[in-house]
């Protein structure tokens, strides 16, 4: 269960961060609200994994899956570039994340 709450506090790390992109110094209630709930069920999402994989392997994991879905909403929705270069290195965020997890 911990490695699923892990990835699981990982996406709602995307959904902070991509909140985070419409707070508009938060002033904007909705938005602010949203990456408000995100940061909370994340880092709490996070506490539970950690009780069983260890915290370093837990961040690291947490923050990459948080980094690749980050740069993957911006690359299908706001036209970030999707060059090669920035793609392999995503990949190869995505093997460190799997080799964690086959490690921890």
């Amino acid at each position: 269960m911990a490695w699923f709450y892990l990835i699981l506090g990982g996406l709602f790390e995307v959904g902070f961060t991509t909140s985070l992109r419409f707070v508009d110094g938060f002033r904007n209630l909705p938005w602010t609200l949203a990456f408000l709930v995100s940061v909370g069920i994340s880092m709490a999402l996070l506490e539970l994994a950690a009780r069983t994989i260890p915290m370093g392997t837990a961040y690291a994991v947490w923050g990459g899956i948080g980094a690749v879905g980050t740069v993957l909403v911006g690359i299908a929705f706001f036209h970030e570039p999707a060059g090669t270069v920035r793609v392999l290195l995503i990949l190869a965020i995505v093997a460190a994340i799997a080799g964690l997890r086959l490690t921890a």
